[in-house]
């Protein structure tokens, strides 16, 4: 049994996604949503980890077989475990198939990660 907690990037309502935390410029963020936010970052923070994700989100149908993403320098037991850092921050999920592992990245979590990034209003058109 694992101890791993997921953190709760999105929240999925009836108008969409809702992400962890609200926009960057639309008000300071609570200390939750700041060590939820950080947590994420600190995932993606590593180039390895960040090959890794962005690998599984640019394969087609959003998913990839471990075997298919494990060229990124380093050996395949450096690679489970940076899978496994992306795994407990939320980024991605996994699903065994045989011998295989099978990862993805939820739509709603890119979705969510677009929306912390953007503005809170859109800016008006320079003239």
């Amino acid at each position: 049994m694992s101890n791993v907690k997921t953190l709760p990037l999105v929240e999925p309502t009836d108008e969409g996604v809702v992400p962890c935390c609200p926009p960057l410029t639309e008000r300071p963020m609570t200390a939750e949503e700041a060590e939820t936010a950080a947590r994420m970052f600190k995932a993606l923070g590593d180039p390895v980890r960040l090959r890794l994700f962005s690998s599984v989100a640019s394969h087609d149908g959003g998913e990839a077989c471990v075997c298919d993403i494990s060229d990124v320098g380093v050996s395949q037991p450096t690679v489970s475990h940076h899978l496994k850092k992306l795994k407990e921050a939320g980024l991605l999920t996994s699903e065994r198939r045989g011998t295989w592992v099978y990862y993805r990245v939820e739509p709603s979590v890119l979705a969510a990660m677009g929306k912390l990034l953007t503005t809170a209003t859109a800016a008006a058109p320079a003239v």
